[in-house]
């Protein structure tokens, strides 16, 4: 700047022709030079989204409301369907309408098929070499195969069933030990899924005392981490700052992570041993090998038996481990939790609900899974309960592989994009009543988790949707039929269901659902 006012100083001081030329193609130069970019910006590349005026160096990191879903949801009233927001030195762009999310999770779903990778969730995943979090390329493809045709597929679920019957059973024989007295539904139903994972994951590898202690553990550490994932850590929005670890943020994750890894490693050895002298439980007793196998054994099988150019290695091993104990409890406990708020919340929906299972089941009988395909307005409960309650209520946050548009504005690479998957599937414009909890508007069968209509993707959509879906389902449903079967419900004296949401990386209840359960199955036996 100093050499162009000087320049300019210097043909205004002279004299001669020449210098007063000069001066004006230096101001004709300079006029057209700033012509032309106004001019390209302004025809060139789109702007970025309009957003809430930012702050120097901070920018609208002051103002979030720790309930993100819904100040997003506030913000889209008032700047559109797609904003920006500056995160430190992150840029983060809010999606609200199934249009736009089109255009991110289909239209440009490769671009979009990435992850701006938290530090915690980095540290917890083993430096991200799990499905969530791996970047989009050969080696999430073998992950997505693993998961979703060998590992989470429907003939695998199927196979390992018994393992999901057999605690279920145990919790409806624990809530029949507590008629009368109030249970934490949500507390129990995460004790119960957790028992259901881990049971899936090593079969009967841990008995008695140290099951009880390891469930313990585990609901300990599941719900500090997701805790951590769900914190704003600055290390994120000023990565110049991560080496420093302002906030401890990663140190306690890694703490946590280790205590699991130490339970992956001893339950590994164990499952090796078992191999190595052929003792499966379900062989010694005849059956086939393939019969009740869990999935650390099939994992291992994988591990020896796959591609040699992108290989199934211990880490990604551990990291699926670790998706399916932290990923899998805290969602599909919740969405129960919250189901059995509403239910309770809605007598006519309770009483539609246990008419369709003693028509389809008895009370002469308990719930199996089999009897689920034939319970079309329990299946309507669950979508709904997703409709008002997605568990990932922004799903993972997607981060674009390449600067691109989006609804006529430019995306840079990098950016952090939420979808407010919470606001979409409250949208009045497409939803009637938005707010009421209605089974009755998925009866019509026209609506599923396959991510193809998007007002309605509570496991998201594209290439990185949601790898556990049948898994989950299959949970909360079996589980949510096994509740409204066996027992009544209401609350204790004085209460009324509070259905207040608590905003993390998965949504929880503010106020912890406690119930009072009465038998409704026509003998004491039908709960041992």
């Amino acid at each position: 700047m100093r050499l162009i006012s000087g320049f300019i100083r210097s043909l205004v001081n002279g004299n001669d022709q020449f210098s007063r030329l000069l001066l004006t193609v230096f101001v004709i130069f300079t006029l057209s030079w700033y012509v032309w970019i106004y001019t390209k910006n302004k025809r060139g590349a789109p702007l970025l989204p309009p957003g809430p005026r930012a702050l120097p160096v901070v920018g609208n990191l002051l103002s979030l409301d720790p309930e993100l879903h819904t100040y997003f949801a506030g913000l889209a009233k008032t700047y559109g369907p797609i904003l920006k927001l500056r995160l430190g030195n992150k840029l983060g762009i809010v999606v609200t309408s199934p249009s736009l999310a089109r255009q991110v999770l289909k239209d440009h779903d490769v671009t979009f098929a990435n992850r701006d990778v938290p530090k915690a969730a980095r540290v917890a995943a083993y430096g991200g070499s799990d499905i969530v979090w791996t970047p989009y390329g050969p080696e999430w493809r073998m992950l997505r195969k693993v998961c979703v045709l060998k590992m989470l597929s429907n003939t695998t679920l199927d196979s390992v069933y018994s393992l999901r019957r057999k605690q279920v059973r145990d919790t409806v024989w624990y809530l029949y030990n507590q008629i009368g007295s109030p249970v934490n539904v949500g507390e129990q139903m995460f004790l119960t899924v957790l028992n259901v994972i881990t049971n899936m994951l090593w079969g009967g590898m841990v008995e008695g005392d140290e099951r009880a202690s390891l469930g313990a553990e585990f609901r300990e550490v599941v719900s500090e981490m997701t805790e951590l994932l769900g914190k704003p850590n600055i290390s994120d929005f000023f990565p110049g700052l991560a080496r420093f670890d302002l906030q401890g943020i990663e140190r306690q994750m890694d703490g946590y992570m280790r205590r699991f890894d130490r339970i992956f490693d001893n339950m590994i050895e164990k499952r090796l041993k078992m191999d190595k002298k052929g003792g499966s439980r379900a062989a010694a007793d005849g059956n086939s090998s393939e019969e009740n196998k869990d999935f650390l054994q099939f994992l291992l099988k994988l591990k020896d038996e796959g591609d040699p150019k992108t290989p199934l290695t211990m880490i990604h091993l551990k990291a699926l481990l670790m998706d399916m104990v932290v990923g899998g409890s805290d969602t599909s406990s919740n969405t129960i939790e919250f189901a059995m708020a509403a239910i309770m919340n809605n007598p006519e929906v309770m009483r539609k609900a246990q008419q369709e299972l003693e028509a389809v089941v008895g009370k002469e009988n308990v719930v199996e899974e089999s009897h689920i395909q034939k319970l079309p307005y329990l299946d309507a409960v669950m979508k709904e309960t997703l409709r008002l309650h997605p568990a990932l209520p922004l799903l993972v946050p997607h981060c674009p592989s390449e600067t691109c548009t989006v609804g006529g504005y430019t995306i840079p690479k990098g950016s952090r994009v939420f979808l407010n998957v919470w606001a979409i599937q409250r949208e009045p414009s497409i939803w009637e009543n938005p707010l009421d909890f209605d089974p009755d508007r998925f009866l019509n069968g026209n609506w599923d988790y396959s991510g193809s209509d998007f007002s309605y993707l509570p496991f998201g959509s594209g290439r990185r949707i949601c790898a556990g879906t049948a898994m989950a389902e299959r949970m909360v449903l079996y589980s949510l039929a096994t509740l409204l079967h066996s027992f009544d419900w209401k609350l204790p004296h004085g209460e009324e269901v509070d259905l207040t949401e608590k905003f993390g990386i998965v949504l929880k209840k503010k106020i912890a659902l406690v119930a009072i359960p009465t038998p409704r199955l026509s003998h004491p036996s039908l709960y041992e």
